[in-house]
């Protein structure tokens, strides 16, 4: 298992969590608006910044279906 998966698999489960709802809810949610691979892409920056960017960049990206930048 790559360390971009691990990693991926780890922000989808605390994503979860801080949302109150599973990892597969996020990751259908992320398959519906086809952000998953741009999620899973973004390992170099959401690893190495703290957690709540990444979730907070997860919220854009959700509501919008683009990243915020």
């Amino acid at each position: 298992m790559s360390k971009e998966f691990r990693f991926f698999t780890y922000l989808l489960e605390s994503y979860a969590q801080h949302k109150g709802t599973t990892a597969d809810s996020v990751l259908k949610t992320l398959n519906e608006k086809n952000l998953t691979d741009f999620v899973f892409n973004m390992y170099e920056m959401y690893h190495t910044e703290a957690i709540t960017n990444a979730f907070m960049d997860l919220d854009s990206l959700i509501a919008t279906g683009k990243p915020a930048w």
